[in-house]
């Protein structure tokens, strides 16, 4: 009945403007052209079956999907508060845009975050605060098994893959690296031209598609590996089993974006489907994963291996532990990825819902490998939304020897958290393959960015060292950061988490841990179920 009523009354629209364009002035035939057009859309609309809205409410309903689009950037621009935005919000982003421009964030008239809001964390500064070492902290990566270790500056470039990312902001990330004295991680796309061009320091990321280092069959290949681990540029080796915005989950890069050069850097044919299984084929239980990195390292001529993972089952890397003790082959060093992480596109499910968050993970590695006699062995990294100085000092104090940046990086290097990533359509050049749109993104202005921007953030980090009353990263401890429990209570770390002491497991389990101390098991990833079930 709708349908017929606004065809009939469409067709009269038109019958009239025709007969008003022939009787009137002849500029009526801008109306007729204007009602013919809106008269076609309108057609379109009611004999259209997509969109019911547009049946029903032809050329009207066309307003609320173009309100709809605009959504986004009305939301960021107009309404958003500047401590609330997702993911990083007004605030965050403000300090890494004015740091990589070299201006001093500042802001004025205090602090607009609710500070006794249940889980408001904050840290305890000293009434004899110390003077900021004006030297940056560096980590050295390699223990006792490692014949070339590295020293890894306390904030470094995420994981993030070119292909992923465009070739200029690759390249300016690995130029900016080089003027700070920090380094980049390749992501699991393989090392690239644009990896090697800038001179910056690479920690080379391999996944389970082994880009980079697999034979044609897609399976691991030592003899590439050793080919290109040996590289001036390649300082560390981290094999990746899981990243936080999609644990447990594989990816594939259609083979329209696969151009040449990401064909080069990944070791597979042009225009080929890009597949990174879910899970590894070079190895299926902890104590051959243990063997693979030993192999890593080996292969790479004693540079520092380890991998990278997002927690799931605290029994699962007690697994890891386990067979870490049996096998005696030490990684030099574990990257905890936080569920919310995340540079690319994941599915929605397994950003909100699935894997655990950075600071849960961390404390379960960092005790895990304490409890286990193991920490003086390996170092542990922090991945997932560190972009502040007081994001370094937190991730530190919670068991953390260094941390990783990714999308704060972005951010340096021109991003504006238009979220279109997966899209191609990158506004800004800097997750795009297109080159009319890359070609935005100046390489040398944008390298001394990051430069300043990594800079600035260690500065801060260290200055808020300095105010705790310590000198070194070394000297941070769970005291110095507490959480607000309640309207009327806050606990230090210390209190809030149970801290394990050196070897603790491996002589009399405390009862928290001693289910899942029993139920990890060194030759199989398969965790039993709990008895408490």
């Amino acid at each position: 009945m709708v349908r017929r009523i606004v065809v009939s009354t469409l067709a009269l629209l038109l019958l009239i403007s025709v007969l008003l364009a022939t009787m009137l002035h002849p500029a009526w035939w801008i109306v007729v052209a204007v009602v013919t057009a809106l008269s076609a859309v309108a057609l379109f609309d009611v004999l259209q079956s997509e969109h019911s809205l547009l049946r029903n409410y032809p050329l009207l309903a066309h307003a609320r999907y173009a309100m709809e689009g605009i959504r986004p950037e009305m939301q960021q621009y107009f309404i958003e508060r500047n401590y609330d935005g997702k993911p990083f919000d007004r605030d965050t982003r403000t300090v890494i845009y004015e740091r990589a421009k070299g201006i001093h964030p500042a802001k004025a008239f205090g602090t607009e975050r609710d500070v006794n809001a249940i889980g408001y964390e904050y840290f305890v500064h000293s009434s004899a605060p110390v003077h900021a070492s004006a030297v940056p902290q560096r980590i050295t990566v390699g223990a006792e098994q490692c014949e070339r270790p590295y020293d890894l500056s306390v904030l470094n470039i995420s994981a993030m893959s070119y292909g992923a990312l465009s070739p200029n902001a690759v390249l300016a990330m690995n130029r900016g690296a080089q003027l700070g004295g920090f380094a980049q991680d390749t992501g699991e796309g393989g090392i690239s031209r644009y990896h090697l061009e800038g001179g910056g320091d690479l920690i080379w990321e391999i996944g389970s598609g082994y880009f980079g280092a697999r034979d044609e069959s897609g399976r691991f290949d030592p003899v590439r590996f050793r080919e290109r681990s040996s590289a001036p540029a390649v300082k560390m080796v981290s094999l990746k089993i899981s990243q936080g915005a999609k644990p447990g989950l594989g990816g594939v890069l259609p083979g329209a974006k696969v151009t040449q050069w990401i064909a080069d850097a990944r070791g597979v044919p042009v225009g080929t489907d890009c597949i990174s299984p879910a899970g590894h084929s070079a190895f299926s239980t902890p104590r051959e994963l243990v063997r693979f990195i030993g192999m890593l390292r080996d292969l790479s001529g004693g540079k520092p291996a380890g991998f990278k993972l997002c927690v799931g089952s605290r029994a699962e890397f007690l697994a890891i532990c386990k067979a870490i003790r049996a096998e005696g082959i030490y990684p030099d060093f574990i990257i905890i990825d936080g569920s919310e992480g995340g540079t690319g596109a994941a599915p929605l499910e397994y950003s909100d819902h699935v894997g655990t968050p950075l600071t849960e993970g961390l404390l379960i590695a960092h005790n895990a490998l304490v409890g286990t006699g193991l920490r003086h062995q390996i170092r542990l990294g922090a991945a997932g939304k560190v972009a502040l100085g007081s994001d370094i000092c937190k991730r530190l104090i919670q068991g953390a020897d260094f941390t990783m940046a990714a999308r704060a990086m972005m951010m340096a290097t021109g991003c504006i958290q238009a979220q279109a990533c997966h899209t191609n359509r990158c506004p800004v050049g800097v997750a795009t393959q297109d080159p009319a749109r890359y070609r935005a993104v100046h390489v040398d202005d944008k390298a001394e960015r990051v430069a300043r921007y990594h800079a600035g953030t260690v500065a801060e980090a260290m200055q808020m060292f300095a105010s705790m009353g310590v000198h070194d990263h070394h000297d941070l401890h769970p005291d110095l950061l507490r959480r607000r429990v309640s309207q009327t209570t806050t606990v230090a770390y210390s209190q809030l988490f149970d801290w394990l002491e050196d070897g603790e497991l491996l002589t009399a389990p405390p009862a928290e841990w001693a289910e899942d101390w029993q139920r990890a098991n060194p030759d199989t990833f398969a965790i039993a179920r709990s008895a408490l079930r």
